[in-house]
């Protein structure tokens, strides 16, 4: 199974690569739940306890040890050449959708608060990333993972085709339009891709106000733990208080040792390719445990809560940024 897993990280990495995919910002982690979905429904292996081990070490470990890898894409100076506007919006845009998200989903759509948590956390902050950090915190079932990464995959990759559309009416600069860009879309790879359709202004404002967004998933994992999840972890744990997911206290540290040393090239191309195998290997390991069934159980009521905070993010994001820049 270890060959399996790795084939399929690594597959999803390469395809992630050809032009096709990037210029639609499809990154390695959806490809690899996608490659694991395909070979889990259609492989008629019976699961062993030994073809299970390696499996769950990729769910837990692997995705953990890639989340505190993760944290070498981002520095605390690039925070500072942002300026207050940035960092404001970026707040505004997680917040707001966050409160929408999850109050739509589970109030109004009957969602679980786990599926509606994983699902506004993905389109608040950095897409599949954000979904495999909060699921720890949630202890969602691994069919609401599946339901939450395939909507936010599914609208990301239609807003890849919506901001060359709205660039032409939105009467914004190109720096402006891309902390625009940076501060709505849903994965990092996508900031580049929609950034690069402007031009290069934009492309390197979109990564920047992007990245901010990934740095803030740290805070927003534990806030929402102590809020949404505290009474069951105190139940779980015998009184003992929230569950802390610590792996999140190693992705700020991996971001304050990036921002402290001059780490080599080579060392943190390395970190970062490592970050993204990990990862890799947690999406593959939940694509080959997630059966087709149990999406389609889910019914139409995932896909119309990504469906609002998509509209959310593009309409709301686009007004509060000209109310900004203009």
């Amino acid at each position: 199974m270890w060959i399996r897993l790795l084939a399929i990280a690594g597959g999803a990495m390469v395809l992630a690569q050809l032009p096709q995919l990037a210029g639609v910002g499809l990154s390695a982690l959806p490809l690899a739940i996608l490659l694991g979905l395909i070979y889990g429904n259609l492989s008629q292996r019976p699961a062993q306890a030994a073809a299970q081990a390696p499996i769950l070490w990729c769910q837990r470990h692997a995705l953990r040890a890639g989340i505190v890898l993760f944290g070498f894409n981002l520095s605390f100076q690039q925070i500072a050449a942002l300026g207050w506007q940035v960092v404001a919006i970026d707040l505004l845009v997680i917040g707001t959708v966050l409160a929408v998200g999850i109050f739509v989903g589970e109030r109004l759509l009957g969602l679980s608060r786990e599926l509606a948590v994983l699902t506004s956390v993905g389109s608040a902050v950095c897409g599949a990333a954000a979904i495999l950090a909060t699921e720890p915190v949630t202890r969602a079932r691994q069919q609401d993972v599946a339901v939450a990464v395939a909507t936010v995959v599914l609208f990301g990759t239609l807003a890849m085709f919506s901001y060359p559309l709205i660039y032409t009416a939105a009467g914004l600069p190109p720096s402006a339009f891309g902390v625009y860009i940076g501060s709505t879309v849903h994965e990092v790879a996508q900031a580049v891709a929609a950034g690069q359709s402007i031009d290069a202004t934009a492309m390197r404002s979109a990564v920047v106000a992007k990245l901010l967004r990934v740095m803030l998933l740290a805070p927003v994992v534990l806030v929402l733990g102590a809020l949404l999840f505290r009474r069951r972890d105190t139940a779980a744990n015998g009184g003992a208080g929230v569950a802390v997911p610590w792996f999140v206290f190693g992705f700020i540290a991996a971001a304050g040792i990036n921002s402290a040393i001059a780490l080599p090239d080579f060392l943190l191309g390395g970190m970062r390719l490592a970050a993204q195998l990990l990862l890799a290997l947690g999406m593959a390991a939940l694509g080959i445990k997630t059966h087709w069934r149990s999406i389609r159980r889910a019914g139409v009521r995932p896909l119309l809560l990504s469906a609002l905070l998509f509209v959310l993010l593009l309409g709301g994001g686009l007004l509060l940024n000209a109310g900004f820049y203009h």
